[in-house]
């Protein structure tokens, strides 16, 4: 869906405490999930006020977000 939040908190709540402490003491896990978090805000602003722009960059933006939930989900689901 268009503008719909794709929040690791949001997508898997089951997991709160497990990010939130990965969070914590996990920088490497903590930068990627700030970068998933400002590329899925990013994507959703761009959806919702229908801004111009390359299909090619919406792609790349949209295959990085899904590259970084990847690898953030089989580390909080490891941990």
């Amino acid at each position: 869906m268009l503008g719909e939040s794709h929040a690791l908190l949001v997508d898997f709540p089951e997991y709160t405490v497990t990010i939130l402490t990965l969070i914590d003491g996990d920088s490497k896990f903590a930068e990627n999930a700030r970068r998933y978090d400002d590329l899925d805000t990013e994507i959703r602003k761009l959806e919702l006020r229908n801004s111009p722009t390359s299909d090619e960059f919406m792609h790349q933006a949209k295959h990085e977000r899904s590259v970084l939930k990847d690898k953030l989900y089989f580390q909080f689901t490891k941990a």
